[in-house]
């Protein structure tokens, strides 16, 4: 049987983004909007200190009231993060109708898109998602992949977008010699690199493994 959502990375930065309710659930989903630099607007009637917190310090629009629909079509991408029942449903119809995409918490039912367990590495983004179908497992496979990617793999990212650019230029309409490189620098003994060269002797491994 074939899955239900799609994993592809998308791009919301700048996006005006609209979250429903002002709870913890909410705040946990605004966290993780924060790293992408979208708009962010929350309507709730009384959200908590720590969303009020962010407000105060321009990271999102806090609008004071109860949603009215169907004001959610007017935006990119919608959470709906309410404990009303209900309310989530008039989020979800509303958002339907407009083609926006929508995720109603704890309801795949009523999501287009649903949030992934996501360990990040600099530029490097491991996620794995379970349908939506047993979340818990996903965020234990999380805390594993936490282990399998240990804190240098952010450097090591930085270091593979600029070996990347070096490939471009230097290897320039040379396929086979582009893979070469590659190849080079996926094989390297990165934890020992690491570990024991200075920024400037990394530097010229960068160039020895872009040669051969």
């Amino acid at each position: 049987m074939p899955n239900r959502f799609l994993p592809i990375s998308l791009s919301v930065k700048e996006r005006p983004c609209l979250v429903v309710g002002g709870g913890g659930v909410a705040l946990r989903k605004i966290n993780t909007l924060l790293e992408y630099e979208c708009r962010i607007t929350l309507i709730a009637p009384d959200p908590i200190e720590r969303l009020e917190y962010f407000a105060s310090k321009d990271l999102l629009k806090i609008i004071k009231r109860d949603y009215k629909s169907p004001e959610a079509a007017a935006y990119g991408l919608v959470i709906s993060a309410s404990d009303d029942r209900a309310l989530n449903r008039q989020v979800y119809q509303d958002c339907k109708a407009a083609g926006v995409p929508i995720n109603v918490v704890d309801n795949p039912n009523l999501c287009d898109f649903i949030f992934p367990a996501v360990v990040k590495r600099d530029c490097l983004t491991v996620a794995v998602a379970t349908d939506g179908k047993a979340p818990f497992l996903a965020g234990h496979l999380r805390l594993i992949l936490e282990n399998v990617f240990p804190e240098r793999w952010n450097k090591i990212a930085r270091l593979a977008e600029t070996f990347r650019k070096k490939v471009q230029r230097h290897w320039k309409n040379q396929p086979g010699q582009k893979a070469d490189s590659i190849n080079r620098f996926l094989n390297a003994d990165w934890k020992t690199i690491l570990g024991k060269m200075t920024d400037q002797e990394i530097e010229e491994e960068l160039n020895r493994l872009l040669i051969g």
